[in-house]
């Protein structure tokens, strides 16, 4: 379960954020019927539908697509509040999926924020970055983005 770390309240605009920020968002669990129905809408490859063709697949058994890890990582966020006032304007990321998210896997974000930095030649916003570790209750990690934000100063 995610640590108490949580229970601070999430920075709204640039005036806020502090490099070594930490939050942790809430948990979700993927259920094998969330898992089969986004794979069947978005990402149709056989080890992610098919249980006999996943059991011979690199994966050795259903995986969720890493694309659905983000999307779901992406609500955990939202719903936690780790939301700027203006929104989450994504201005670069880096994905990777250390290891695939599996049906039942009760997944949570951990936010690392790496730097804040406001703009030289746009007064009032800058650039966040900022590292989402998108993790199970065991704390093995599904998802790692390293993303730059657009960030508002306070109004």
């Amino acid at each position: 379960m995610p640590d108490a770390r949580a229970k601070r309240p999430f920075p709204r605009n640039l005036d806020e954020i502090a490099v070594g920020q930490t939050f942790v968002t809430g948990s979700s669990v993927l259920t094998a019927e969330d898992e089969l129905d986004f794979a069947r809408r978005f990402d149709p490859q056989p080890f992610h539908v098919d249980a006999d063709a996943a059991m011979n697949s690199f994966f050795g058994g259903l995986a969720a697509s890493g694309w659905q890890t983000a999307a779901v990582s992406m609500r955990l966020l939202v719903d936690a509040g780790f939301v700027f006032d203006k929104g989450l304007i994504g201005a670069h990321a880096d994905l990777t999926w250390p290891s695939p998210t599996r049906v039942d896997d009760v997944l949570h974000v951990e936010v690392t924020i790496l730097d804040a930095r406001p703009s030289k030649s746009r007064p009032g916003r800058g650039i966040a970055t900022v590292r989402y570790e998108t993790m199970t209750e065991a704390r093995e990690t599904r998802l790692v983005i390293v993303a730059d934000w657009l960030v508002f100063a306070a109004a």
